[in-house]
């Protein structure tokens, strides 16, 4: 059993994003839904109060916190891509109905979360041994919303 599990905050949306992040990511499942057994101030009683799930292979709890608090920038969850049609696929999955695209790989679901969508390619583009193809790269980057693998790598190559 994991000493840390994810929580993520919803208001009134616990299943349906649990469903969606089901759908969408590999090594993802939804394990028990638990209903409140007494009105509380985010829920009434017998509705989803927290969704326990795998996400991304990690242990995570989906809470029915009520409208207190809202999702920023500040927290982002990184999904590690290895090619361009996974990248797309999941990017697109993301930003569709009410999701956001942000800059450098970074978007939004429709329920406020931050996702980063980094290919694995990046990764050792930021850590090539020749600076200028670095700069490039971190150039490149720096003009794109979604990130593209080809276009990245034309710029490594000068």
């Amino acid at each position: 059993m994991s000493k840390a599990t994810l929580c993520l905050w919803y208001d009134g949306a616990a299943e349906a994003a649990a469903a969606f992040y089901a759908a969408t990511f590999p090594e993802t499942a939804i394990g028990k839904v638990n209903r409140a057994p007494a009105s509380n101030p985010s829920t009434s009683e017998g509705a989803v109060l927290v969704v326990e799930m795998t996400l991304l292979g990690m242990p995570a709890i989906l809470l029915n916190g009520g409208p207190m608090f809202k999702h920023s920038e500040a927290f982002s969850i990184q999904v590690h891509t290895d090619d361009q049609a996974e990248t797309d696929r999941l990017w697109n999955a993301i930003v569709a109905d009410g999701g956001a695209e942000s800059m450098f790989g970074w978007c939004k679901d429709r329920w406020g979360i931050s996702w980063q969508i980094t290919p694995h390619a990046l990764t050792r583009w930021m850590s090539h041994p020749d600076p200028a193809a670095q700069k490039r790269a971190f150039e490149a980057m720096m003009t794109m919303k979604k990130i593209d693998i080809a276009a990245i790598e034309a710029a490594m190559a000068g």
